[in-house]
């Protein structure tokens, strides 16, 4: 399964990813939404996780771009 995480925290990006991984999981990150966005029409992923406040675009921005998308 990947997951796409969106999580501009370092910290928590790092601890999330190392969680998610040593469950099985292949974990992209963005750091940003303009960079969610695009790691998601680039690759096939199974869930998303977003932050709701990240630069660039809001992860409620990025939950309605890929939702218009279908």
């Amino acid at each position: 399964m990947r997951i796409l995480l969106a999580e501009d925290e370092e910290h928590l990006g790092e601890g999330i990813c190392v969680n998610l991984e040593a469950e099985g999981y292949r974990v992209l990150w963005a750091k940003d939404g303009e960079e969610a966005l695009d790691l998601w029409r680039e690759n096939r992923v199974d869930l998303i996780v977003l932050d709701v406040m990240m630069p660039k675009r809001s992860g409620m921005e990025v939950c309605e771009r890929i939702r218009a998308a279908g």
